[in-house]
């Protein structure tokens, strides 16, 4: 069965980072699914917020302040539809950042699995803290 839990999280790690590609970020595109029970109930890329320009950095190239970070996409989404993410499993092309550790905690999210590591590790460090399985799947 272990075999078969990573073929998934590889497979759905991969459609993360097609997703990802959603992102209008120059900088770093980022894609992220909330899995339950097998099924996407939802996912998420960085990006400004409904309404807003699709631009993501200022003319130093720095990001925007209000600009979204994907896992916060998905939650918010997840969020606005009648499904929830409790017990759900965040797949993330990077890992979060201690924001988003923070909404993934109240979320419910009971597994991350991710690829590439984040500059700050304080995000991780986090989720494990509060009891959630992480898992660094980098091919």
């Amino acid at each position: 069965m272990e075999d078969k839990q990573k073929q998934f999280d590889r497979s759905y790690l991969e459609m993360a980072q097609v997703w990802s590609k959603n992102s209008y970020c120059k900088r770093r595109q980022v894609g992220a699914l909330l899995v339950k029970d097998r099924m996407i109930i939802s996912d998420g890329y960085n990006g400004t917020p409904a309404g807003f320009e699709n631009i993501c950095e200022d003319e130093e190239g720095h990001t925007k302040p209000y600009v979204l970070h994907a896992e916060a996409n998905a939650i918010t989404k997840v969020a606005k539809s009648g499904n929830n993410s409790l017990g759900a499993t965040m797949y993330v092309t990077t890992a979060p950042c201690v924001e988003c550790a923070k909404l993934i905690i109240q979320a419910g999210i009971k597994r991350l699995v991710y690829r590439e590591g984040y500059r700050a590790t304080d995000g991780i460090e986090l989720l494990l803290r509060a009891g959630i399985e992480v898992v660094n799947l980098n091919d």
